[in-house]
């Protein structure tokens, strides 16, 4: 199956979440083609999500998982790290005091 490129996910899920009222910045711009993609979730509490796609070996799809989660500073480090492995990675963190970030939503959770 043909995989959407990754610059277009991005732009998709950016306007979704605009069009949900929830802000949203690109922290990090990685590869427009194929590059990964990191969404942190900061619940403006001092506390934080990143989540991360990964493949699903059993069933094939893509899902989302969390990579990090606590205070904000650690998952901020978390994310460093990641940068560090691939500076093709896409960081895009959104702030939402009630925990939204749309990843399960149809056309996003899958990208």
């Amino acid at each position: 199956m043909a995989r959407l490129a990754t610059g277009i996910w991005v732009g998709a899920y950016l306007a979704r979440l605009q069009a949900e009222g929830i802000p949203v910045y690109v922290v990090a711009r990685g590869d427009d083609t194929a590059g990964a993609v990191l969404v942190k979730l900061a619940t403006l509490d001092g506390q934080a999500q990143a989540f991360q796609r990964r493949f699903d070996m059993e069933t094939g799809a893509r899902v989302w998982d969390v990579l990090a989660e606590g205070a904000e500073a650690e998952v901020d480090a978390a994310i460093s790290r990641q940068r560090g492995f691939d500076p093709d990675l896409w960081v895009i963190e959104v702030e939402d005091a009630r925990g939204r970030h749309l990843l399960d939503q149809p056309g996003l959770s899958d990208g």
